[in-house]
């Protein structure tokens, strides 16, 4: 009998009165934590195994299971931890790598639970937004310095002048002389985040591309490529060119609204991506383009991209492949260097500049990595954000923001340091069901999110996805509206870099000073 070091990290208590032995648990569960005994028509769970997902808890038809999480038993130690000594024994069990799923749980501190937003009150009335007009909508792409127009004479270009005088005048009419780089337009400053077919079940693609259709906002399709099923959603479809180049072709850039170029993510800086073979399906070697069951991994660098002026040739050469007709950015971790970073991504031609933060999620990442390399997203935000104004080069490009943007708050907190707009990942599977189990590498996500498997992809409608999605979008939307209303501020562009909305509480004066805000308590 081999030594068992490691006790289970959930514990299942069944009711005996209450468990009927439909077996529902035993076909629910991919981790083969229930079995039944045929011989004493009774059923046995093996804690070891479980993960913590909670299907069976929630299809119990009679609620006989409760899952908990258990507490390691081990000798109080300051230094070696429960979570130290368990990877140890894992590691002198398997000799590799520690995998792990979504963001880092590590208990960093977390500065959008330390910003207050403000308020109005006498003299500055505040503004219902269900019965005065509100503006969310967001435009993301590379904005002019200044405008200029120009006098349309006569019958001239009657299609695009405008009697801005509302006479008739022949000279009283105007039109846009500067010319107006592509943007993106969104209804809501929020956009689903970069989840490539692959990492994710086509159903879960499915249900963020139709949602970000029908509300009229964008969603990303990772390093994965394009599926034929998702064509119909071009328009709202921002693409993906990462290190592997997996599913890249001239077709696919064109049915992008948008294009951003992968250099990191959040979870994993500085290293590259890996889909086991296993994973590797019919449909996704076609949508890939790689062969059916090997490994599809993407370097750790572009080999293409080893200085700015590298990134320049590339983000240039995608816009003369697209004619110069959509938005071109790129997506970076947030590191230590991440403003003079963003600087020269600016300055290479990008058209917006998405920032991956400590938290941000993935399918796959060494353990190690994603809970001990780069910063939090709030800091980044601000120090980038200053950065690009300093060198008068903030209107050059839009700043996306992405890594744990947990709630609307966050969304506005994040707007009011610098952001223009948000990405949202882990959120948005939660949305579909996801209980954050972190083991979505195992591809035996029980949700139908993270998996492959065709037994376990049907477990997510993507028609309930879709409808799950829109509320989201539209219960943040809305409590957007009633923090802006209550500042007394109609429109978000008037909040975006606006700092002096925000007050930091129990921070430091360096993080004060880094995200730019004063202590709650200091008036304007």
């Amino acid at each position: 009998m081999a030594l068992k070091l490691t006790e289970s990290e959930f514990g299942i208590e069944r009711d005996a009165e209450k468990c009927i032995s439909c077996q529902v648990c035993v076909r629910q569960c991919s981790n083969d934590v229930h079995d039944f005994d045929s011989d004493d028509d009774t059923i046995v769970s093996d804690n070891q195994s479980c993960v913590g997902c909670h299907r069976c808890e929630s299809m119990c038809p009679t609620g006989a299971l409760e899952v908990k999480e258990r507490e390691a038993q081990f000798k109080t130690n300051a230094n070696w931890s429960p979570e130290h000594l368990k990877n140890l024994y894992k590691q002198a069990d398997a000799g590799g790598v520690m995998l792990t799923s979504m963001g880092s749980d590590k208990p960093y501190p977390i500065y959008w639970d330390h910003i207050l937003f403000n308020a109005a009150q006498v003299t500055n009335p505040s503004i219902d937004p269900l019965r005065e007009p509100m503006e969310i909508k967001t435009f993301i792409g590379k904005k002019s310095n200044k405008l200029e127009f120009e006098k349309v004479h006569g019958d001239e270009d009657k299609s695009q002048a405008k009697n801005i005088l509302g006479g008739t005048d022949k000279v009283s009419k105007i039109r846009l002389k500067s010319k107006v780089s592509p943007q993106l337009e969104l209804s809501t400053p929020i956009i689903f985040s970069a989840m490539s077919y692959g990492s994710i079940s086509l159903n879960a693609c499915r249900s963020l591309a139709a949602a970000s259709s029908e509300f009229g906002t964008y969603y990303n399709t990772g390093e994965g490529g394009l599926h034929q099923d998702l064509y119909k959603y071009a328009k709202n479809t921002i693409v993906q060119v990462a290190s592997g180049r997996f599913g890249v072709d001239i077709d696919y850039l064109n049915k992008g609204a948008a294009i951003e170029i992968k250099i990191g993510q959040g979870a994993k800086p500085g290293i590259g991506g890996h889909l086991p073979g296993e994973k590797v399906t019919k449909d996704i070697s076609n949508t890939r383009m790689i062969p059916e069951g090997t490994d599809a991994i993407s370097p750790a660098p572009h080999h293409d991209i080893y200085s700015i002026e590298d990134l320049s040739q590339l983000i240039h050469a995608l816009k003369e492949a697209t004619e110069w007709t959509k938005p071109v950015g790129v997506k970076v971790s947030a590191v230590h260097n991440i403003a003079p970073i963003a600087s020269g991504i600016v300055r290479a031609g990008a058209d917006f500049v998405s920032i991956d933060g400590l938290r941000g999620g993935t399918g796959a990442a060494p353990q190690v990595t994603r809970d001990n390399v780069g910063i939090p997203i709030e800091l980044a935000t601000a120090s980038v954000d200053e950065r690009l104004r300093e060198e008068g080069i903030r209107h050059k490009a839009s700043l996306i923001v992405a890594g744990s943007i947990r709630s609307s708050s966050d969304v506005i907190k994040a707007i009011a340091l610098g952001a223009d707009a948000v990405y949202i990942g882990t959120a948005a599977l939660i949305a579909m069901g996801c209980h954050l189990c972190q083991k979505c590498y195992t591809g035996k996500c029980n949700w139908g999110i993270a998996t492959q498997d065709p037994y376990l992809t049907k477990r997510l409608n993507p028609e309930i996805g879709t409808r799950r999605l829109l509320n989201l979008l539209r219960a943040w939307s809305l409590e957007v509206k009633e923090m802006l209303g209550g500042a007394g501020i109609n429109a978000i562009e008037s909040i975006r870099g606006n700092r002096e909305h925000l007050r930091g509480i129990s921070l430091s004066d360096r993080e004060l000073d880094i995200l730019g805000i004063k202590h709650a308590g200091e008036p304007w």
